[in-house]
């Protein structure tokens, strides 16, 4: 039992993230990329690792995986990112990104709930850091109003929360009048499947 030490010293991990990003960006064998990509957007989640996976660049290597057309690729992508959007030097790497939000955005009209809900999550996170236009435009707005409406627990609490914590009385009132009178994929943005 390891009593709450991490097994890999600071340059240890950094060596063995490193080895997984090289990994990943050699092989080409899917399932292994895809398993690869799932380990890092895991590693994404503690702390520890932000640092490194700041100098690696892997917030990069995440979003260049949203625009992949592999499923698993966007949901470990858009998952990493929300996860390295909680630290601040991240979060910056992420938004001088050219069009990251707009991926990121993108990711909202994904047919699976849990790459949804990260991309939300990860709106959340960009939001707090930067102008608020940036990541709460009338299309997202009126997405959120719709995920609002959802039979999914999860995903109707968040954009409730979406809309309540980062968006003002007024442009909430904006997108519901805009969204008056339009079909629930009006703005091609479907609702993920149940």
């Amino acid at each position: 039992m390891m009593s709450g030490k991490s097994k890999f010293s600071g340059s240890d991990r950094f060596e063995y993230l490193q080895a997984l990003v090289t990994e990943f960006q050699d092989t080409d064998n899917a399932e292994a990329r895809e398993q690869v990509l799932a380990n890092l957007a895991n590693f994404a989640y503690d702390p520890r690792n932000m640092e490194d996976l700041h100098r690696l660049q892997v917030a990069e290597l995440f979003l260049d995986m949203l625009t992949e057309e592999s499923e698993n690729l966007v949901e470990f992508g858009i998952g990493g990112l929300c996860n390295l959007s909680m630290d601040r030097a991240c979060r910056d790497q992420i938004l001088q990104s050219g069009g990251a939000v707009a991926l990121v955005t993108g990711c909202l009209s994904s047919r699976r709930e849990e790459t949804v809900l990260s991309a939300i999550t990860a709106l959340m996170n960009l939001t707090a850091a930067s102008s608020r236009e940036l990541t709460t435009g009338s299309a997202v707005l009126q997405c959120m109003l719709r995920f609002s409406l959802s039979r999914s627990v999860r995903l109707r609490n968040l954009a409730c929360v979406f809309l309540e914590d980062f968006c003002s009385p007024a442009q909430v009132d904006a997108a519901r009048r805009e969204l008056q009178g339009h079909t629930q994929t009006a703005l091609g943005i479907p609702l993920p499947e149940d």
